[in-house]
C-alpha cells in the first residue's frame, strides 16, 4: 500500500533495475537518478540490443556515470536480443544470434568485473520454428557452460531464469523446476557450482506455481530475487501478491541476497514509484 511502507523491509537488500524503471531518461543519467531516489544498488539488462560488443567508449561512458552515482552495479544481463522486444536471450539461438552471445560473453563478464558485479544473467532464448528443441537444449548448454566459465573467471554467478508462459510462449523455461533443472546440467558439465536460480516472484506467480512452496524448494540454489506486483509488474501494493510475506519466506529459508526490484512505475516518474519502501530501507547494507 503506497505510504505504508513495509515492516520487513530493513531485513532486505534490494537493488532497482535500470532497463525498466528510469527508462524515461537517457541510460547514463539513470544510475544517478536512482541513488538520488535513496537507492545505492542497481541491476541491468544488456543496455546495448543491436551490438553484443559495443565499442569501449559506450563501456566506459557507462561505467563512469555508475561510478559517479556511487552506486553498486550488483547484476548484468548477457546480450539477450530485443529485449525489450520479440526476444526473450540469444544463447539457445543457432546462427547468428548464438555467435553473437558467444561474442558477448567476455565483453560482459570484464565490464561487470571493472565494477565489481557479482552476477550474469543468460536469458535462455526462445523456441525456433523448424528447429529440434533438442539441438536448441544442446547449443544452450554450450553456451551456458562457456557463460559460467566466464562468470568463474571474474568470481561472479551465472543467473538462470523462468519467465513466464502468457508473455513469453516461445520460452521454455517457464516454470521453476525447468530453470532450476538447466542450472544443476550446467554445474554438472563445469564442476563450478557458480549457476543459480534467478526467482522472478512475477514471473512465477504469472505461471500459477505455489510460491511458498517454491521457495521451500529453491531458495538453496537461488542466486537472485526479482520482484514485481500481479496483476500489471507495476510496484508492491499495485496487485495481489503478498510480496513482503514472500520475501519474509525467503529470508527464513537462508536467502540474504539482493532483491531486484523490475516493475513498470505505471503512469508516472519512476522516481515516484518507490512510496511502498521507506526512504532508510533503499540504502543497501
Amino acid at each position: 500500500m503506497p505510504g505504508s511502507g513495509w515492516s520487513t523491509a530493513a531485513d532486505q537488500r534490494f537493488n532497482v533495475n535500470l532497463s525498466i524503471l528510469f527508462t524515461e531518461l537517457p541510460l547514463l543519467e539513470r544510475p544517478a537518478a536512482a541513488a538520488a531516489a535513496g537507492f545505492t544498488a542497481v541491476e541491468l539488462w544488456w543496455p546495448w540490443v543491436d551490438s553484443p560488443t559495443p565499442e569501449q567508449g559506450e563501456l566506459d561512458a557507462l561505467k563512469k556515470a555508475i561510478e559517479d552515482a556511487g552506486v553498486q552495479l550488483t547484476g548484468l544481463n548477457f546480450y539477450a536480443g530485443q529485449l525489450p522486444g520479440p526476444d526473450r536471450g540469444a544463447l539457445s539461438v543457432p546462427g547468428e544470434e548464438s555467435e553473437r552471445f558467444r561474442a558477448n560473453i567476455d565483453v560482459a563478464a570484464d565490464f561487470a568485473a571493472s565494477l565489481g558485479c557479482t552476477a550474469l544473467n543468460a536469458l535462455y532464448g526462445n523456441r525456433v520454428e523448424g528447429v529440434d528443441p533438442a539441438e536448441q537444449d544442446a547449443l544452450a548448454l554450450e553456451n551456458l557452460v562457456r557463460a559460467a566459465r566466464a562468470a568463474d573467471r571474474i568470481g561472479a554467478i551465472l543467473l538462470i531464469e523462468a519467465l513466464n508462459q502468457p508473455e513469453s510462449p516461445l520460452y521454455p523455461l517457464v516454470s521453476a523446476p525447468a530453470a532450476v533443472a538447466v542450472v544443476d546440467k550446467v554445474n554438472e558439465a563445469t564442476g563450478l557450482g557458480n549457476a543459480k536460480f534467478l526467482m522472478d516472484l512475477y514471473h512465477l506467480s504469472m505461471n500459477g506455481e505455489d510460491l511458498p512452496s517454491v521457495i521451500e524448494s529453491y531458495a538453496a540454489k537461488t542466486g537472485h530475487v526479482q520482484i514485481a506486483d500481479n496483476p500489471g509488474r507495476g510496484a508492491p501494493g499495485t496487485g495481489s501478491l503478498p510480496l513482503e510475506e514472500l520475501l519474509g519466506r525467503l529470508r527464513k529459508a537462508g536467502y540474504d541476497g539482493w532483491v531486484g526490484l523490475e516493475y513498470k512505475p505505471g503512469d508516472r516518474p519512476s522516481a515516484e514509484a518507490f512510496d511502498w519502501l521507506p526512504a532508510e530501507a533503499r540504502a543497501a547494507r
